[in-house]
């Protein structure tokens, strides 16, 4: 094998303007627009027939390496069912950003509404590190996890 880093995540939601003002809200900024269609050929790499989309890959600005997050609004086919109800399912289940401040991050999302499951928690490897995190869930129910560590 030869895999030298990762290129994005695909992120699905129902509705991409109200997602990607989300992912903005969290420092995201859209670098590429999704084509709507694409060739027959793309299509069959992803396992689809041909479609109809909304999206465009996001990177987070301030990442060194680049994070970048492939958002898109699936028009056709199209499928409404919720992501997923908890975090033990099998697969993907959260992407987890990294933090510089928890706890401004987490009243800053406290603030704008956000489905947040509970507050920072600490998770102790030894006495002199460790780190705090929190879950919280995008304007579908996708989970996102915020991360400092010490």
């Amino acid at each position: 094998m030869n895999i030298s880093g990762m290129v994005h995540v695909n992120i699905n939601c129902s509705d991409y303007d109200q997602s990607r003002s989300f992912y903005e809200m969290l420092g995201f900024e859209a670098v590429w627009s999704v084509p709507t269609t694409n060739t027959a050929a793309v299509a069959a790499a992803v396992g689809m027939p041909p479609y109809r989309v909304k999206g465009a890959l996001l990177a987070l600005k301030s990442a060194k390496p680049p994070l970048v997050i492939d958002l898109l609004e699936w028009q056709e086919p199209n499928d409404a069912a919720p992501p997923y109800g908890h975090l033990y399912h099998l697969g993907i289940s959260r992407l987890a950003l990294r933090t510089t401040d928890i706890d401004a991050d987490y009243a800053f999302l406290k603030a704008q509404g956000v489905d947040i499951l509970s507050p920072p928690a600490t998770v102790a490897i030894d006495a002199d590190h460790g780190s705090r995190f929190f879950c919280f869930q995008d304007p579908d129910g996708t989970f996102l996890e915020l991360v400092e560590t010490y």
